[in-house]
């Protein structure tokens, strides 16, 4: 018996499939922000010999690099109010996001600092700079500049990795078409909607970082 495709079930789901779609927005800036922040830490500290710091971070990049998303995901969930920290869903997916992504964005803009040439931060030196301005100033543009498709990239694979966060009931994208699937019936046409939803998304965050990039460091060159 042939399969007979009806998407006209999904008619009434708009709202639902929006308010997953932004939240999952939601999710990703927040993410992506307070990661990428956090990466700019993890790198500096890294990248200089402070005896306590620079070995914390290292484990927590190990920790984080080493273990799946969803377990990381469940113990700030699941695992947390056990010591009395209880997080709502969407307090327990954003944190989850931008540990995540903190962790692998600390090596790669890790990567792209080593990139510096040490003639560089030399002459800064000879200048007075302190460590922080010259890590600001000297380091930190022009090796984001050097990694900024890769931190893209991961940017956007940490919003694809929000789909597990339903396993939590956030009420992002995924949860919205597993909600539908279990009232209409019709998988293939659910989750061929949101597998299209999730590749726009992909795309226009690519874009948007892309454009980020090229005025961030366009406006450096000629500054």
């Amino acid at each position: 018996m042939a399969y007979q495709f009806d998407f006209s079930s999904l008619s009434g789901y708009g709202d639902l499939l929006a308010k997953g779609a932004g939240l999952t927005v939601s999710l990703t800036v927040v993410g992506g922000l307070a990661g990428v922040a956090i990466g700019i830490a993890g790198a500096w500290a890294r990248s200089r010999p402070v005896p306590v710091l620079a070995p914390v971070v290292a484990a927590y990049v190990e920790v984080i690099r080493n273990t799946p998303f969803l377990v990381q995901l469940f113990f700030l969930f699941f695992g947390l109010p056990a010591l009395g920290i209880k997080l709502g869903e969407f307090q327990a997916a954003a944190l989850a996001m931008v540990v995540n992504l903190g962790a692998y964005s600390t090596e790669i803009i890790r990567a792209g600092v080593q990139s510096i040439p040490r003639g560089q931060i030399e002459a800064a030196m000879s200048l007075a700079m302190t460590p922080l301005q010259i890590f600001r100033h000297v380091v930190l543009i022009p090796a984001l500049k050097k990694i900024w498709p890769a931190l893209s990239s991961q940017v956007v694979i940490v919003m694809l990795g929000s789909s597990v966060c339903s396993q939590i009931a956030a009420e992002e994208l995924t949860f919205a078409a597993n909600f539908i699937q279990s009232r209409n019936f019709r998988a293939f046409e659910v989750y061929f909607v949101v597998t299209a939803l999730y590749l726009a998304l992909s795309i226009l965050l690519r874009w948007l970082l892309s454009r980020l990039g090229q005025a961030l460091f366009e406006r450096r060159r000629h500054g």
